[in-house]
């Protein structure tokens, strides 16, 4: 009784986090909105043209293929713990397609990455090599992200100098890049990974971390080419809004998106929002106003973006209706 009542109010709790998550969103983009002294619809949707259903397509087939490019870094980074027995790149590609589903589209307090660690790990029998793989996955955002951004500015001078955009950019990058050296430091030390590998939460997302350096270790080619599927899934994403910018009509330059889309990734990860609702487009009017694009393009594109995504998150749907297909799982392999 008392354990059914701990998870009872374990419920409850994430409900209510849900709930004013989703209250966060509103309030935020009800504050946008309000800002605006006279909306122009034109600005905020050019209508179905040509032009614009040409583009929406290239920016939905881009997002598609970001997921098809996680797929593969989240497949590299199983290979390099030793876990790519059994997980073939059709059915990854499945487990990730119903985790975008479940963490987009439905009101659940489940995300995506708790369904993907649980059926891989009913597959392999190595749920903390499995949960290990997902951490490193999104780590890798950690570092690519910041990167990116941090170069479009040194290749672009003009971004350099638009006040509180380029500051809070910057300053978004410098402080990942700070928590990545941060969290790298602590997991690689042999004696704190193991004194938190049978802890949860923040404990256990540093012991995974640790699982994952000593792999690395051993693989270092494996790391590099995470890495490098990793810039790529970014790159491809920064492209997928430079084409949702098209289709609208937002003028705004490559170089500009290149520094400004992975600041807006990091931001909207931030737990205020649902799905980085408001936050995502709260961003998108800070860094893009000052280049002379109109609120209302702001707002729309960072809406066209989450749209973008909620509709290729549709395509999971089936995968996780269907579940996974059980198979026979290997043997269990030390990780340390």
């Amino acid at each position: 009784m008392r354990v059914d009542g701990v998870e009872r109010r374990s419920d409850r709790r994430a409900r209510l986090i849900l709930l004013g998550r989703v209250l966060g969103s509103v309030a935020m983009l009800a504050f946008l909105l309000n800002r605006i002294p006279r909306f122009d619809i034109n600005r905020f949707w050019p209508g179905w043209t040509p032009h614009t259903i040409g583009f929406l397509a290239a920016a939905a087939a881009l997002s598609l293929l970001g997921i098809v490019l996680s797929t593969l870094r989240w497949q590299q980074v199983l290979h390099a713990l030793g876990l790519d027995e059994g997980a073939g790149w059709r059915r990854l590609l499945s487990y990730y397609l119903a985790g975008q589903f479940v963490g987009n589209v439905l009101p659940s307090t489940i995300g995506g990455d708790v369904l993907r660690v649980s059926r891989l790990a009913k597959d392999n029998g190595e749920a903390p090599g499995t949960f290990a793989s997902v951490v490193l996955e999104r780590l890798t955002g950690w570092l690519v992200l910041p990167v990116i951004t941090l170069v479009a500015f040194l290749v672009n001078p003009g971004l350099r100098h638009l006040g509180a955009a380029t500051q809070v950019a910057v300053g978004l990058s410098v402080m990942t890049l700070l928590g990545l050296t941060v969290v790298l430091v602590a997991a690689a030390n042999r004696g704190i990974g193991a004194r938190l590998a049978n802890h949860t939460g923040w404990r256990r997302f540093v012991s995974a971390v640790h699982l994952g350096l000593d792999r690395f270790r051993s693989h270092p080619g494996a790391a590099a080419g995470v890495l490098l599927v990793g810039f790529a899934y970014q790159l491809v994403l920064v492209l997928a809004a430079l084409m949702a910018a098209e289709a609208l009509g937002v003028d705004v330059g490559p170089t500009a998106l290149l520094a400004f889309v992975p600041a807006v990734a990091i931001a909207q990860v931030l737990p205020i929002g649902i799905s980085g609702l408001g936050v995502r487009e709260g961003a998108f009017v800070l860094f893009l106003t000052p280049l002379g694009v109109a609120t209302e393009q702001a707002i729309a594109l960072g809406l066209l973006l989450y749209a973008l995504n909620l509709v290729v998150s549709l395509l999971g749907a089936p995968a996780f209706a269907v579940g996974s297909k059980p198979v026979a799982p290997p043997p269990q392999r030390a990780l340390v």
